[in-house]
């Protein structure tokens, strides 16, 4: 944004993370870029905004996925935008995740699960994101919900949220305060993005322009802090777009 004598301006409410920056894992068949500290990937100065610790962003062949592995003490919302995903895990839960179809998994006091591409011959495209769970030693449990009838209205999906977020949310996680909201616009269509002391942008697919002026494409991200209300406003392609709105911090 420019000031009248043509300086821009920073607009210290608003952190843009591009799509390229990005921490990113290759293998043979993944394909990984992470908004924050990841795995092998670590920067100390970017682990989370507000109470969001994960962003992954995975496109899997076909036959790949991640095997059997752990987790404890944290609530994970995975989204797919292409293909489908095959999840298994130890509390007896399986389901096929598809675009529309949101997932949560309560890792708790433990549980083992594997997500593996469900197609032989096509790609899956996911976003996982992690939150910390507002109180330790839960159960574990998965849950999954179809939104795809609400999501195709063009307005904002409460798809996740906890205790003081968004009542009428697909999924209740444990996180306090907090929501995950999706919402999938048409060319030229917008949205409010709500006040909120911290609030994290995601474009999964598409591009937009997020109020005043800032332009957001695929992949790119935008942190938010206490930066008021906001409007989002879908370019030529339209935009699909995860947003967390959380407290800065646990209480």
């Amino acid at each position: 944004m420019a000031d009248s004598s043509g300086v821009v301006e920073r607009d210290e409410a608003v952190d843009v993370r591009p799509a390229g920056e990005r921490f990113h894992t290759v293998a043979s068949w993944l394909d990984s870029w992470h908004s924050f500290s990841f795995g092998g990937h670590h920067d100390p100065s970017n682990t989370h905004h507000g109470l969001l610790l994960v962003n992954n962003e995975d496109v899997i062949a076909p036959g790949g996925g991640f095997g059997e592995h752990p987790h404890r003490d944290m609530e994970i919302v995975t989204w797919v935008l292409r293909g489908e995903l095959l999840h298994r895990d130890s509390t007896g839960g399986e389901g096929v995740i598809y675009p529309g179809l949101a997932q949560f998994m309560r890792a708790g006091t433990g549980i083992r699960h594997s997500e593996m591409n469900a197609s032989a011959t096509a790609d899956v495209h996911v976003v996982q994101m992690w939150a910390p769970p507002g109180r330790r030693g839960l159960a574990p449990g998965y849950e999954q919900r179809d939104v795809s009838d609400v999501l195709a209205a063009g307005g904002l999906v409460a798809v996740a949220a906890g205790p003081g977020g968004a009542a009428d949310a697909a999924l209740a996680i444990d996180t306090p305060g907090t929501t995950l909201w999706a919402v999938r616009l048409g060319a030229g269509a917008s949205a409010a993005v709500p006040d909120a002391p911290r609030a994290h942008l995601f474009v999964a697919l598409g591009g937009l322009e997020l109020e005043p002026g800032t332009a957001l494409g695929a992949g790119d991200a935008a942190r938010l802090s206490d930066a008021g209300t906001r409007r989002i406003t879908a370019g030529n392609e339209g935009a699909e777009v995860l947003l967390w709105v959380t407290p800065a911090a646990l209480a």
